[in-house]
């Protein structure tokens, strides 16, 4: 069994700038607050906008939402160095222990952006209809790879001339079977169908079936020395490749 199944689940909630992230927490926070023990870190660059957002919208008690100032793009933060996000998680989960979910939302990055499993056990990338028709076709690590894809704000697509079904079916065949969720806040069956996955996944993280996964860079790449990688997992036992200068990267 995972060592992680006796804490909390670690939700890490990830996407680019406008997308829907914090509303999408904030409704997460409404539907399950009242049956179980939340936490919820935000990440901004220079500022706690998203927390106090949160704060004020009253989805949960405000001692309960933190914020994580990154003083550099939020990305580095979830990913490259977790130091003080997982201190955020670590220390908001003694306050209130015992935690059930701890919801990390990463600042609004790019689409390549994704969390470490060393900072949560699961994460949810979120697209929505205005950011274009084609995105989930060009796929990206959290598009691909992600535990949980949504396609948010379904009901704007008439206005901003998207094919919200083509664009759920692009991000399925991009996928290769992992879900993908088309929700609005004005769905409330996708709502439900959110709620119940959270559930899933927390049962799951309980009783130690569900494994954290790094959805990882992806886009092959080559090296002075002629070498491609494609960060495939073929490279070694673990994903693990060495560079020229005897380097040792894992995508495990």
């Amino acid at each position: 069994m995972p060592e992680s199944a006796g804490r909390a689940l670690r939700l890490g909630v990830v996407g680019p700038v406008g997308v829907g992230k914090s509303t999408l927490i904030g409704t997460l926070c409404r539907a399950l607050g009242a049956e179980l023990s939340l936490a919820v870190i935000t990440n901004d660059i220079y500022t706690d906008e998203d927390a106090r957002m949160l704060r004020s919208a009253g989805v949960l008690p405000v001692e309960r939402i933190r914020a994580v100032e990154t003083g550099a793009c939020p990305h580095t933060a979830i990913r490259d160095d977790v130091t003080p996000n997982l201190m955020a998680v670590e220390d908001i989960e003694a306050d209130f222990a015992p935690v059930d979910i701890t919801i990390v939302e990463s600042g609004g990055d790019n689409l390549t952006a994704t969390f470490s499993p060393a900072l949560v056990d699961a994460q949810i990338f979120i697209l929505d209809v205005a950011g274009g028709g084609d995105v989930a076709r060009k796929g990206g690590p959290g598009v691909e790879r992600a535990d949980l894809l949504v396609i948010n704000k379904t009901d704007l697509a008439p206005y901003v001339h998207v094919d919200a079904e083509q664009m759920v079916a692009d991000a399925r065949a991009a996928r290769g079977g992992l879900p993908v969720l088309p929700h609005s806040e004005s769905d409330q069956d996708a709502t439900g169908r959110l709620v119940q996955w959270v559930r899933t996944i927390l049962d799951d993280h309980r009783h130690g079936r569900h494994v954290p996964r790094d959805p990882g860079p992806m886009a092959p790449h080559s090296h002075g020395d002629g070498t491609v990688h494609s960060h495939d997992g073929e490279h070694a036992p673990g994903g693990e490749h060495v560079h020229a200068d005897g380097t040792r990267h894992s995508h495990s």
